[in-house]
């Protein structure tokens, strides 16, 4: 095997990093480039923590068939958290070691079961590497020690890589000095990459899709604002606050939590975004700038049915589960609005303001009185061009509106 140095794996690494390369990329990248300079490693792997909603860590493991990718839950349950506990990895955050090795070519059973099942695969030899972006060893009891890191793994913590070989007599020493040496390389150029997409899932969960692109992208001054036709979708809980003063927090926040993704699903799954939420509710919109008017109006219109059609299956497994249930009020516009930083100078909120969001409001708190769960704007109900899917609640006066509106709802409502 000739010296990795002069392969110019470093600088690869570098100039990937530099790029902000995919993950995935970077990781088959140097894994192949590796074997191809003559270290006969027949399986890595590469893991490290993320900062997602759903997601807790990503793992790579690559062969010479390809690379698979796997994401992991961010509360696992016991039988899933299981296998980490047994996993090298956990050996070495829990023992404050950076390294690991263990030779397979042997009968004896080793504490991993990962381990054992290489050794049936035909693996002679086995070496483990943590390579830290911090004195994580010194922060790791402060952060509540390993609980806390096996179900909130931090990005910035650094990444786990691991070899395994099938060749006789395993791996030659200074073939696997040289290839943890490139380790801190690769760490970098991971870390530039993966610390890009945790700012980018940040954003997108905070500010929504678009928000969170025109952010990153640089729309961070407090006058980047422009003025957009949009559907504004406002929609909020019925009789939350009584419910909120009676029921114990823990059971608020699964209420909260459990009405509001019920809410927010069909919006997302119809090209919607959720700009922020309210409380017991949230503010979404629908843009007109790229697409047909009427066919973003049929969008917000479909998720309104959606929701309609899922809330009383919804409710019934709650109320058989002896579970509080609750109805919601939607209020749909069209309008221009104003989209983009509000804010004072050091604190900055991207959002859509203006006279159609207020009407959106408006026409939403008439919900409860009008007893019906969705009502629409005429100015709405003329772009969907639905008639047959809405009808007419009648003229209504809207509080702090000037002139009187005719409103629209849902059949099925």
């Amino acid at each position: 095997m000739s010296s990795l140095y002069t392969s110019g794996i470093a600088e690869w690494l570098v100039e990937r990093g530099l790029r902000g390369l995919p993950l995935d990329d970077q990781v088959d990248g140097f894994c192949r480039r590796v074997v191809e300079a003559g270290f006969p490693a027949r399986r890595f792997n590469m893991s490290l923590g993320t900062l997602h909603p759903r997601h807790g860590s990503r793992s790579y493991v690559w062969r010479a068939s390809g690379l698979e990718a796997e994401a992991f839950p961010r509360q696992r349950s016991s039988e899933e958290r299981q296998p980490y506990l047994d996993s090298p990895i956990y050996y070495l955050v829990s023992s404050g070691q950076l390294s690991f090795r263990r030779r397979l070519d042997t009968n004896t059973l080793h504490e991993f079961p990962v381990l054992n099942e290489l050794r049936e695969q035909g693996m002679t030899d086995y070496a483990a590497r943590i390579v830290g972006f911090d004195d994580w060893r010194a922060t790791a009891p402060r952060l509540g020690a390993l609980d806390e890191m096996v179900d909130r793994p931090n990005p910035m913590q650094g990444i786990f890589f691991s070899c395994a070989t099938d060749v006789h007599g395993g791996f030659d020493d200074e073939h696997l000095r040289q290839v943890s040496d490139l380790l801190p390389y690769l760490a970098l150029s991971v870390k530039s990459r993966s610390m890009f997409e945790v700012a980018h899932t940040l954003l997108e969960t905070y500010l929504g899709a678009d928000a969170g692109r025109r952010v990153l992208t640089g729309e961070i001054d407090r006058h980047s604002v422009q003025r957009i036709q949009a559907v504004i979708w406002l929609c909020d809980l019925r009789n939350y606050s009584a419910v909120a003063n009676r029921a114990p927090h823990d059971e608020l926040i699964e209420i909260l939590d459990a009405y509001l993704d019920l809410m927010a699903r069909p919006v997302l799954d119809n090209h919607g975004q959720i700009l922020k939420f309210l409380g017991d509710g949230f503010l979404a919109t629908f843009d007109l700038s790229e697409r047909d008017q009427q066919a973003v109006c049929i969008d917000a219109l479909t998720a309104a049915e959606r929701l309609l059609e899922t809330l009383p299956l919804f409710n019934a497994e709650r109320h058989a589960a002896g579970k509080r249930v609750l109805e919601f009020g939607v209020g749909l516009h069209l309008g221009e609005v104003l989209y983009g930083n509000i804010g004072s100078s050091d604190r900055l909120d991207f959002t859509v303001v203006g006279s159609a969001v207020n009407e959106a409001s408006r026409i939403e708190g008439l919900c409860g009185a009008l007893r019906r769960k969705v009502l629409a704007s005429s100015t709405f109900f003329e772009a969907a061009a639905s008639a047959d899917r809405m009808f007419s609640v009648g003229i209504h006066a809207l509080r702090g509106i000037r002139e009187p509106q005719e409103l629209f709802t849902i059949e099925a409502s």
